[in-house]
């Protein structure tokens, strides 16, 4: 006997998925579309790897449209979501990835810099939950989920102040928007993730650093953008809608708490 169809989950829904023009944004997006959710592809500085997703989406038969704004300013997010909601009627579910990783001495941090990353890796995401919560109260049903990383929660990172303040921030506001709008029906969370083999730059580390931090990891290897994608596919899911403030750490067991 044939096995029964896996049901699309997010089927009329639509997500907003920021930095989703690679890595595990794109991870994210292409996740949610196989679900069956209609995408908003987001990207700052490269069109033409937000344009590549979208095509990817299309040719699996899902949905997708590209919309470049910088989410690190509010009129940008504001149009962003006011475009998704125009091309597909709601915004349900925003998943916020985006973030900065500077390596700095604290004392060398000018105040400059350091809002430049808090803008981006935090100030972000609470643009991005305030222009599209009143699409989700509207119809008793919502999805945030914030990518933040585990040196938010161990700060085993030294000179990245300004990135692991900013980390940490994204589950206290996932837990806030969690308390305020859960009676909307409206569920944050943050997935965090450790070590994923993403395309990068990895000149701050040198190979024997790199073949270092994979043997720290309980599991031997390097995560991969598929694995974080999961996560936040459960969570965005009808499957994951009784988790709610809560952190999904994708480390191999690198940080256990």
């Amino acid at each position: 006997m044939a096995e029964a169809p896996i049901p699309r989950s997010l089927a009329g829904r639509t997500a907003v998925v920021t930095g989703s023009g690679r890595n595990i944004g794109r991870a994210i997006a292409v996740a949610l579309a196989a679900q069956g959710a209609k995408v908003v592809v987001n990207g700052h500085s490269d069109s033409s790897a937000v344009d590549e997703v979208v095509q990817q989406i299309r040719l699996a038969g899902g949905e997708a449209t590209g919309v470049m704004a910088d989410v690190g300013r509010d009129d940008e997010v504001a149009r962003l979501i006011a475009a998704a909601a125009a091309q597909f009627g709601s915004v349900d579910i925003v998943v916020s990835n985006v973030g900065i990783r500077r390596k700095q001495p604290f004392l060398e941090i000018t105040p400059e810099q350091w809002d430049e990353v808090l803008r981006t890796n935090l100030s972000a995401a609470f643009y991005l939950a305030r222009h599209a919560v009143p699409h989700m109260q509207a119809r008793k049903w919502g999805r945030i989920v914030l990518i933040s990383g585990f040196d938010g929660f161990w700060g085993q990172v030294t000179h990245r102040a300004h990135n692991i303040t900013a980390k940490a921030g994204l589950h206290g506001l996932a837990m806030a928007l969690a308390r305020e709008f859960g009676p909307d029906g409206i569920t944050a969370n943050t997935v965090a993730p450790g070590a994923i083999d993403t395309v990068r730059d990895w000149s701050q580390y040198t190979h024997q650093q790199r073949e270092q931090l994979e043997r720290e990891i309980p599991l031997g290897r390097y995560g991969k953008p598929d694995e974080v994608a999961a996560a936040c596919d459960l969570l965005c899911s009808e499957r994951g809608g009784f988790i709610s403030g809560q952190v999904i750490h994708v480390n191999g067991g690198h940080y256990m708490y």
